[in-house]
């Protein structure tokens, strides 16, 4: 991930921001299109949940600069994931779920460099998840 796919992503993100509710509207109708078997997974109201993914996603999107203080909290979040009876197999549905959504709310700014900077920040900050969490039932 680099400077500039950094700029990219935050910038992009800062159009979803005005319409965060709906994005994760999307997204959990998405994920849970893809992968029913997810629903089950969330105990809570799904509205909360969306505010508190977003929320999330702000934090990490706009610390990308900052992967000091930014890696640590994405470690603790992968392995509270353990938890909620998230599987490593889970984050494939996940990134494809959000990715979707980002071109769905982007629409024609959602360009192919701008997917692929998606993907790396995604792929980046999953592996993190997931390694942590590995390591924890290690």
């Amino acid at each position: 991930m680099n400077k500039y796919q950094i700029t990219l992503v935050q910038e992009s993100f800062s159009k979803i921001i005005p319409i965060s509710s709906l994005a994760a509207e999307l997204f959990y109708n998405k994920l849970f299109e893809l992968n029913p078997k997810l629903k089950p997974l969330f105990k809570q109201d799904i509205t909360e949940q969306g505010t508190k993914l977003m929320k999330m996603l702000g934090v990490a999107v706009n610390n990308l600069n900052n992967l000091e203080m930014l890696i640590p909290i994405v470690q603790t979040l992968g392995e509270r994931h353990i938890g909620y009876g998230v599987k490593e197999e889970h984050y494939d549905t996940v990134g494809e779920a959000l990715i979707w959504t980002l071109e769905q709310g982007l629409g024609k700014d959602f360009t192919p460099e701008l997917k692929d900077a998606w993907l790396i920040t995604y792929t980046t900050l999953a592996t993190v998840m997931i390694e942590a969490a590995n390591k924890k039932l290690a």
